[in-house]
Formats: structure tokens, sequence, C-alpha cells
């Protein structure tokens, strides 16, 4: 812990603003290029590391097996993976870029006291894709800080950067609140990845409309966005669609803010899923869960009253991650209808038409298997089998945000892009600036890519400017 007077009188050469993963590798790589950094974390020290705190998995490319992801996982499948899911949205080369470094982090995480297990099973059957954190992003956020401590990094918590002084495309200060008391922070270089403005529930209404009310925040409540809009009231080019963001379908009885991964929902490819009036609106077996489950925050988005229900029966509830909530349990679709309080005949008449268009055939929970619907709309392309035994079972779903894509553009060396062309001394890693490469939708893992690549990338280039 540093004090507010350390923290005002040193020139510090490299100021970091943030508290995550992001934020950590850009600390720990400028530190170890000889660097004195500072890390200025806005969350109390219980809460810190942001939404890192609660991922669970990294995405990486590989040749060859490495650590515990097995085959191989090569750039172009990458690539259109990622294509895949954000319909073409993105910048190729810095996408590209992410990728390829990828293979090289996972190492490098484990060199900074990041230890892996196996993929887990079910609808997230990723072995061969994304690394799994031992003990979760918990544990990845403590070990960084416990790195960090070694190689002499100075933390200060409750610290929330208000404004980042720029003279002339040149930054020279920040001023901070520490825990309510206000300083300057000197420093020759600084790297932005203070996260999203996901939790600024007022910016999400301006950009989605009042429906952005019901939303649930999924990650940390410190990300109000305070230092990219700062960023932007001065200029700084930016990227992305404030409606755009990691939103993904999670458990209605969720709290409001950091209710984190665990109130995430894996029960969609073997169920249907009904709005409040009880009829269906999307495929729910489109694709693998990974590449799919991300869409389905914005589709709950979209329905009256932002809340939809998973319906599945007896045969399907093993089939997925066991949920953190029990789900609505009934011996009848109409019982449970009213225990969701949803129209019982109309959810009647909406399963046996999905049973009557179910057809024969060979069913694999863990891969596509074309087990499709004939002549009801919307079909199911995947994993259709009719919900008919007993008890039945539900869950509410409402919208989940992980965070928002609009952020800071960026180049290849992740330094961030002024009104007049580059800052000097100015970067970005992390969500603040994942807009220049994530125009929408998500590929699971893919933010911890990210956040890791241009993290190091920042870190690395914030040194050589500075040391």
């Amino acid at each position: 812990m540093t004090s507010i007077e350390t923290l005002s009188t040193v020139n510090w050469d490299v100021a970091v603003v943030g508290g995550g993963n992001a934020a950590l590798c850009a600390a720990m790589t400028a530190a170890e290029a000889g660097a004195r950094v500072v890390i200025l974390e806005g969350a109390p020290k219980p809460y810190r590391g942001g939404n890192s705190r609660h991922t669970r998995n990294f995405r990486c490319m590989h040749k060859d097996p490495l650590g515990p992801l097995t085959d191989s996982y090569g750039e172009d499948e990458y690539f259109d993976d990622l294509m895949l899911v954000t319909k073409g949205k993105t910048d190729e080369n810095l996408a590209r870029l992410a990728i390829r470094t990828s293979e090289a982090c996972l190492p490098w995480m484990e060199r900074h006291g990041v230890r892996f297990q196996a993929s887990l099973s079910g609808t997230l059957s990723l072995s061969r894709t994304n690394a799994f954190f031992l003990g979760g992003g918990k544990a990845l956020v403590n070990a960084y800080y416990n790195t960090a401590e070694d190689l002499g990094i100075s933390v200060v918590y409750k610290a929330q950067v208000k404004h980042v002084g720029v003279n002339g495309g040149t930054f020279e200060s920040l001023e901070v609140e520490v825990a309510g008391h206000p300083c300057t922070v000197q420093a020759k270089a600084v790297v932005l990845a203070s996260g999203g403005f996901q939790s600024n529930v007022d910016w999400l209404a301006d950009a989605w409309g009042p429906a952005a009310r019901n939303f649930l925040i999924r990650g940390t409540p410190y990300n109000k966005g305070v230092v990219l809009k700062d960023m932007q009231d001065q200029g700084a080019k930016t990227v992305g669609d404030p409606t755009q963001c990691h939103a993904v379908a999670i458990d209605g009885r969720a709290p409001k803010f950091d209710g984190g991964i665990v109130t995430r929902l894996d029960c969609v490819p073997f169920s249907i899923v009904v709005n409040n009036a009880a009829e269906r609106f999307y495929d729910e077996g489109e694709d693998v869960w990974p590449k799919r489950y991300a869409i389905w925050g914005r589709l709950v988005a979209n329905q009256p009253e932002q809340v939809a229900y998973a319906i599945i029966d007896a045969k399907s509830l093993e089939l997925f991650m066991p949920s953190v909530f029990p789900p609505v349990k009934a011996d009848t679709i109409e019982e449970l209808a009213e225990n969701l309080g949803l129209p019982p005949g109309r959810l009647r008449e909406t399963v046996d038409a999905f049973n009557t268009s179910c057809r024969d055939g060979a069913f694999f929970p863990t891969e596509l298997d074309g087990l499709a619907t004939e002549g009801i709309t919307p079909a199911k392309t995947n994993w259709a089998r009719p919900i008919s035994e007993p008890p039945f079972y539900g869950y509410s779903l409402r919208t989940g945000v992980t965070f928002t894509y609009l952020g800071l553009k960026v180049d290849e060396t992740a330094r961030v892009t002024g009104p007049e062309g580059r800052y000097e001394n100015i970067w970005a890693a992390g969500e603040i600036m994942a807009g220049s490469i994530l125009g929408q939708g998500y590929l699971a893992g893919f933010g911890m890519t990210i956040g890791t690549v241009f993290g190091r990338i920042s870190g690395e280039e914030a040194a050589r400017h500075a040391v």
C-alpha cells in the first residue's frame, strides 16, 4: 500500500489506471522493464481486480498441445470463430495480433503465478481452445497482485481517477481521489485500463433507452466509465457502438451488480426459451454454446420487460453446468407456467407445438448433432428433443451486461489516438479499448486474450518511453 503523500510526491515512470487483468499485465511488464510503477485501483482491496475476478478461462492459439490445451487451435480457425460472432465487425490487424500473441501469453501467465486446470465438460467443451484458471479469476488476480508486490509495484486502492491531464498531445498528470481525498499523480507515461461504462446505468440508458434500467450488471460496480468519458471530452478518438456489449442471459434472480459468472445459465441449448407471453423467439440450438451464449443477453433485452424463460424437462437437467440458484420445478407444464408467472394455456400450446415439430434422430449434447425441428418458426436446428418428461423445470432470464464495447481507439502498440494523431505517452488495454476489436458479439475467453495481450504491449511500450 502506498500513502497519498508518497503517491503525490513521486514522479512515477508509469501510472496504470485500473486494477484488473489488463492493468496488472501492463504493470508487471513495465516493472520488469525497469520502470517505477504505480497501480491506481478504484475499488477497495476486497473487490480489486475488476471483472477479471469473475472470469475463468483464456482463449489461446496454439500449434501443438500447450499446458492444459489439447490438439491445436490455429490462427485462421481462431479468427474465423471471431468473425462468426462479430459478423465481420472487427479490426483484422488488431484481432490477428491478439490471436497470434496469445500463444506466448499462456507460459508467461504461468511464470507470473497463474495455474491452470483441465477444461470443464458439458456445454463448455473447450479443451482445445480455452485454458481454464485453477481457482478461477479471483485466483488469477491474487497471483498477479502477489507477483506485482514481488516486483516492487506500488498499489493504491479506492483511487478513482477523475481527470487525465493532457497538454498538446502529451499526458502530464492524473487528478485522483483516494478514499475521497484529492491528489495529483505525476508520471512519465500512463496506461489506461479502467474498464468500460457498464456500471453507469444512466449512461447505459442514454444509449439503449429506458430498457437498460432493467439490465443486471454481472461484474464490478466500479466500472462507471469515468476515465473513458474524460478522454472523450478531451477529443480522444473512440471506436465502437455504445449499445454493443458483452451481454449474456443470466438468472433473473441475480443481484443488480457483481453477481459474477455463477449467475450465468448454460441450459439454453437443451431448452426452449419463451418471452413473458410464452412465445419462442429464437433458435436455441443455433450453434455450440461458447459461440452463442453471448448473443442471448441482447435477445432477452429485446423482449417485453427484458425478461425471458428457459423451459426444460427431467432428461435435460444434468446436461449443463449446475446453476447457482435451483430451477423452478413443477409436475406439469401448466403448473410450471403459474410458478413462473406465465400464461399456462399459452405455454402449453407453445410446448405442444414444439414437441410436435421434433423428429427422431441421434442426440449428441456436446457437439452439433443436426437434430432439428420441422415445420415450426423459429426452428431449433440442433438438440431438439420434446419437452415431455416430468418433472419440468424453468429459469427466468435477464440481460446481464459484462462490459461495454465503446472504447478508445488504439494502434498495434496500444497507443491511444487523440484529436490530432497518437498521444505521445498514453496507452490503453483491456475493456476500455476492446471495441477496437469487438464490434459486436463475443467469443468465450476472448476478453482475457485482449486484456493480456494489450496489457503486455502497453506496459512494454510505456516503459520504453519512460525509462
